[in-house]
């Protein structure tokens, strides 16, 4: 029943660091009150099988084990070292550490980045890395491994024993939910505190458990990111289900986020995006990331959207009913011959359509027959049974029944649930079944979101498959040239005219538009770009034309040029008298159809992202966009496409015909190339509006803002 695809080679640094043969206890004490103490008590008490050095110049035991002054006066070989001494002494200690060829230090100790003292933990990372050693930490609070049984912390136990492993930026956390892994049932085979990421990371901690054969799921809390692309690139080549809860979602907490771990937390949109494209299941809450965590542990990915739910109560069958629609997976009626045979293993007022109820008469031998039948059945692409704890059943009979129904089925790779509602007994009927490899939930919808969960699981095995895109017809060197030009004039933005220059030279369906810089000039442009034409100023100095009355639209011949000419220099000089004039576009004027945006901007922890959502009052009041982190492909381009609200309006609604997506893909994804390629380059930039056609009839590019980056 588990989900076992696991890995071949690690890293034998980080293996140091994280399975040692050895390690020493640098700040181990005699004094209970001690973290040093604690440090060595809790290897002894996980029945850690490798070395144990204490290290205290005055002691020459602790708790059984010789003491030495330095780690330098050990003499076996010592793969990690736990530091516990005060900060203002951990530099010297990692120095020793280095020279005594030790793999790794897990740096307890705080009082580095998260209280704003950068330099000593750089430098901390520096000498570590002048002997080839890796820092996990500062300011974690150990690590656990059962598979290794070994607790180098000071959280009071191992976890309860199970095939995830947590990953978390706060130790506190990592304490309590080693606690809440009993009281849940939700086992862990690691659970690795990671502080402030002097050095290792979570991208680096997701490559290694790739590959670690104790491990089936990474589940992580994460308050920051360092490097958010290297991140996203390690998610995406791991094999394994990942399930991350991001905290710092609000504004406040943000703010706590990024002083309590000494990096950004980010925009939680741009967090969203950035996990969905690297295959990350994002969770809501805690509870989320334990249900998560239990299904992608314990069962394969659901690659069908086939679910059938068995029941024997129809209000829990509702109930799971609206989940499965909320879960992206709603229920459909099963065909014919599975309700045939799913009807005789219920009275006659039972239902076998799906949900299927058994009643509340049904036991476990209905039980067992109609999961059986059921998970068998090649129509079934996953199962969640339910159960209503009742006076005539025993819980414990039922999960059995259950049980024995899914191996002697002799089916494989294929999910399944359970679900038991009730008191004491059910709870105990409930830990069974899970230490049988089947996640069970004290609540139905809770079972079925986990399948949803599943199937989610499946889509981005389906999405890693899609690779990446690279646009034709792009000429970066032209946009630098454009871009340098703008900057020897002193200027840290491009005028609308090389702002659309440059996004045509990433094939991008531009509006054709001059600038002339008088009336002859504009007139002889609109001859050749074909009335009806736009006209407005072009001046840094004047950023919203259509307040300072310059702009004028649907101009149909040389006269209308002429006039309009020199009403919008009469109203640009009226608005802001010293204003400096580039001259004034003459645009193209594209028929209107539906306004999208498109925008970017670099982002702190990811990079260049992209912007989407439809134009006029879904961006200005309803804000109704989607971000991605670039480059992105085009099945992502067409999937930014059904992240907003307002998709049904690009497919077509009320008689509208459908707009013409596939082309507004390629725009996206040139798009997101192009802020990609030019990321040293462009700080933000924006089209808006791109007009979308009916389907087949393309989209342009009206508007184009392109603001540099400060060098």
């Amino acid at each position: 029943m588990e989900n076992t695809n696991l890995g071949g080679n690690v890293d034998p640094i980080l293996t140091g660091l994280l399975k040692p043969k050895s390690i020493a206890i640098i700040g181990a004490s005699s004094n209970p009150d001690k973290i040093g103490y604690t440090v060595v008590k809790n290897l002894n008490e996980s029945g850690y099988e490798g070395g144990i050095y204490p290290v205290n110049p005055k002691d020459p035991e602790i708790l059984g084990h010789k003491a030495y002054p330095s780690v330098k006066d050990i003499p076996y070989v010592v793969d990690a070292a736990v530091i516990t001494v005060p900060a203002k002494v951990v530099l010297p200690v990692i120095k020793e550490c280095g020279e005594k060829g030790v793999k790794g230090a897990i740096i307890i100790t705080s009082g580095f980045a998260e209280v704003g003292d950068h330099a000593t933990e750089d430098a901390l990372v520096a000498t570590a890395k002048q002997y080839g050693m890796r820092i996990l930490g500062p300011n974690i609070i150990g690590t656990l491994s059962n598979s290794d049984k070994m607790n180098a912390s000071f959280a009071g136990f191992l976890p309860y024993d199970g095939k995830a492993t947590m990953v978390s930026q706060s130790g506190a956390l990592l304490i309590a939910l080693d606690a809440a892994s009993y009281s849940r049932g939700v086992g862990f085979d690691k659970m690795i505190s990671i502080g402030n990421m002097s050095d290792v990371n979570f991208a680096d901690l997701i490559t290694y458990l790739t590959d670690d054969p104790h491990t089936s799921c990474i589940s992580l809390y994460v308050e920051g990111l360092k490097n958010g692309p290297r991140f996203m690139e390690a998610a995406r080549k791991c094999t394994k289900p990942i399930v991350a809860l991001k905290s710092g979602v609000s504004a406040h907490g943000a703010a706590a986020a990024a002083s309590h771990t000494g990096s950004l937390a980010g925009s939680s949109k741009i967090y969203e995006a950035a996990f969905k494209q690297a295959g990350i299941s994002q969770a809501t809450d805690l509870n989320d990331l334990f249900d998560r965590t239990l299904a992608f542990s314990l069962q394969p990915p659901m690659r069908g959207d086939n679910l059938l739910v068995i029941t024997n109560g129809g209000g829990v069958g509702v109930l799971a009913t609206d989940a499965a629609e909320r879960a992206g997976i709603p229920l459909r009626f099963a065909p014919e011959d599975v309700q045939q045979e799913l009807k005789k293993h219920m009275p006659e007022f039972g239902s076998a359509k799906n949900p299927v109820d058994i009643t509340g008469q049904g036991g476990h031998e209905w039980y067992y027959a109609s999961t059986k039948f059921a998970y068998a059945h090649p129509w079934v692409d996953g199962l969640t049974v339910l159960y209503c704890e009742t006076a005539v059943t025993e819980p414990m009979d039922i999960a059995q029944a259950i049980h024995k129904a899914i191996v002697d089925s002799g089916v494989t790779g294929k999910p399944v649930s359970v679900s038991f509602v009730g008191g004491e007994r059910s709870d105990k009927a409930m830990r069974w079944i899970v230490e049988q490899g089947i996640p069970c939930y004290n609540a139905p919808d809770l079972a079925v979101k986990a399948l949803g969960a599943l199937r989610e699981e499946a889509r981005i095995e389906e999405n890693r498959q899609s690779g990446t895109y690279n646009p034709e017809n792009v000429d970066g060197q032209k946009a630098r040239e454009i871009i340098a030009a703008a900057r020897a004039k002193g200027r840290t933005a491009l005028t609308e005219v090389e702002a659309k220059q440059v996004f045509a030279a990433y094939d991008l369906p531009v509006t054709a538009t001059e600038l002339a810089t008088s009336e002859d000039e504009a007139v002889r442009m609109a001859n050749s770009i074909g009335y009806p034409i736009v006209m407005k100023i072009v001046s840094p100095d004047i950023l919203h034309k259509s307040d300072a009355g310059a702009v004028k639209v649907n101009i149909k011949d040389e006269q209308g040029v002429r006039e309009a000419y020199k009403v919008i220099m009469d109203n640009s000089l009226a608005y802001k008298a010293d204003a400096f004039i580039d001259g004034i576009a003459i645009q193209e004027m594209a028929p209107w159809a539906t306004e999208v945006i498109v925008g970017s901007v670099n982002d702190s922890t990811f990079g260049p992202t992209v912007m989407f959502g439809l134009g006029g009052i879904f961006v200005e009041v309803l804000k109704d966009v989607t971000f991605s982190v670039a480059p992105i492909n085009l099945a992502e381009a067409e999937a930014m496409q059904d992240d907003i609200k307002s998709a049904p309006i690009l497919r077509g609604v009320r008689g509208e015909s459908p707009r013409d997506r596939k082309a507004l893909a390629k725009v996206l994804a040139n798009y997101a190339y192009m802020i990609y390629d030019l990321k040293d380059e462009v700080a933000e930039s924006d089209a808006n509006p791109v007009i979308v056609y009916e389907e087949g009839k393309g989209v342009k590019v009206v508007d184009a803002r392109i603001i540099l980056t400060k060098k």
